[in-house]
């Protein structure tokens, strides 16, 4: 089986282009997902981040706000560096997991920080990266919207990623986001014919 890693900055359109493929009976593993659910309360990391962060960063229900959470680790690089640390081998493990639970020509893999990821183990396990592209503009606008958070934070958060350029250099293939859903459809049917190609 062709395992694709699907990667791009925040507010790049991740979520749209995996659902696209999606819609093509194509398997997806998610790594967002996986990081949200195993800090979910009487998961695996739960207590873990809140030794790590504190009560603070909990809503009146008990559950990790993922909004103070943003806020502790994009305000500081060693709060980051810290959950990463922690999150990044159960969410691992959790995907090699599923991997081998699958039987398709290929899968994607959505790993939003692959460029950003310092273990060499990661890459190996992806055949090709495809990186979705979108200006730093056009991203700042759509972060905005979504999660109605303030600029200085998305600032932030486009910071601690690497830059456009890294994350294309790195590429095998690009899709492009800047254009029409139908552009962007058109453009994953294509590579979803060339996955397909290729995992002969």
């Amino acid at each position: 089986m062709l395992v694709i890693a699907l990667t791009g900055g925040i507010g790049s359109g991740k979520t749209t282009v995996s659902d696209i493929f999606k819609s093509k009976n194509i398997p997806i593993i998610d790594t967002d997902i996986i990081a949200r659910q195993i800090v979910e309360r009487d998961k695996p990391a739960y207590e873990k981040v809140i030794k790590l962060f504190g009560v603070e960063i909990l809503d009146k229900d008990k559950n990790i706000n993922r909004a103070k959470l943003r806020q502790r680790i994009f305000s500081c690089e060693e709060n980051r560096l810290q959950l990463e640390a922690l999150l990044h081998p159960v969410i691992w493990q959790e995907v090699i997991s599923q991997l081998e639970s699958l039987n398709s020509a290929y899968c994607i893999v959505v790993v939003p920080l692959l460029s950003e990821s310092s273990s060499a183990e990661k890459k190996l396990l992806f055949d090709r990266i495809a990186t979705v592209d979108i200006t730093p503009e056009m991203q700042i606008k759509r972060v905005k919207e979504r999660d109605n958070i303030d600029e200085k934070t998305i600032n932030n958060i486009l910071n601690s990623q690497v830059s456009r350029q890294t994350r294309l250099n790195a590429a095998d293939d690009i899709i492009s986001n800047t254009g029409s859903v139908d552009q962007l459809n058109q453009e994953v049917h294509k590579l979803h014919l060339q996955y397909l190609e290729l995992s002969k």
